[in-house]
């Protein structure tokens, strides 16, 4: 059941490229609520990483606000947002060293100096995944591309976030290793259906239909609703919709 409240509302938000005076996102608002499963599809260049990481705040927008839990996030709060509001990028960035010391090494940060790191949870993610008891003390150096992706992916999933904003995580990964990623943000979704959302960002169609019940397109900067599952998407419609300015 979803909440009236988005966990992440982006209200009007706008993002140029300076140097070329070019509008990569067009004027947008959209709204992710708990519970919501959203893929987003469209051609190469259309916008779509550039709204992620607008939304998980790793890059300045030019007009526009991100509200969480109806709030604007302020400055001081972008490291709890961003503990909360997860971006899994394409290729993922390891450590050197062991997987478990990967995942160890967002305990040493000053946003998570409240948790500590539990090895059992950091072993039964990696179990979903499809992982043996050995897979903690693998070297990232050592490590398949899906299987850095399932390290990384694990790593965020750990410290357990509200949001997850996937940017085609299973992209260049072969089909186990892309069901080992679908096997383990399902799992995550499932675990807290009413708490938990996600967006996912995909070239394949059929994934795209696996991993969300709502499904958006992005071109030229312009995201809007291709498909409707319920009638509150009817609502969500017109907030992923913005005229061309």
């Amino acid at each position: 059941m979803t909440d009236d409240v988005p966990l992440v509302l982006a209200d009007g938000i706008v993002r140029r490229d300076a140097h070329r005076g070019q509008t990569l996102l067009q004027p947008t608002r959209f709204a992710l609520r708990a519970g919501e499963r959203v893929a987003i599809t469209g051609p190469s260049g259309s916008g779509k990483s550039v709204f992620l990481r607008a939304l998980a705040l790793l890059d300045p927008i030019d007009a526009g606000r991100i509200l969480w839990h109806g709030a604007p996030v302020e400055r001081a709060a972008i490291p709890r947002y961003r503990r909360n509001v997860a971006y899994i990028r394409q290729r993922p960035a390891l450590i050197d060293g062991s997987v478990e010391d990967n995942l160890r090494y967002p305990y040493q940060l000053r946003a998570y100096s409240d948790v500590r790191f539990d090895r059992e949870r950091a072993a039964a993610l990696a179990a979903q995944a499809g992982r043996g008891d050995d897979f903690l003390g693998k070297r990232a150096s050592e490590l398949s591309g899906g299987e850095a992706q399932i390290a990384a992916l694990i790593r965020v999933l750990q410290l357990a976030p509200e949001v997850l904003l996937l940017d085609e995580p299973t992209a260049s990964l072969d089909p186990a290793s892309s069901r080992a990623i679908e096997a383990l943000v399902q799992a995550w979704f499932d675990a807290a259906p009413g708490h938990h959302a996600s967006m996912w960002v995909s070239h394949d169609l059929e994934q795209a239909a696996r991993m969300s019940e709502r499904h958006l397109t992005m071109r030229a900067g312009v995201l809007e609703q291709i498909t409707f599952a319920n009638t509150r998407d009817d609502v969500n419609a017109n907030e992923a919709r913005e005229p061309r300015p």
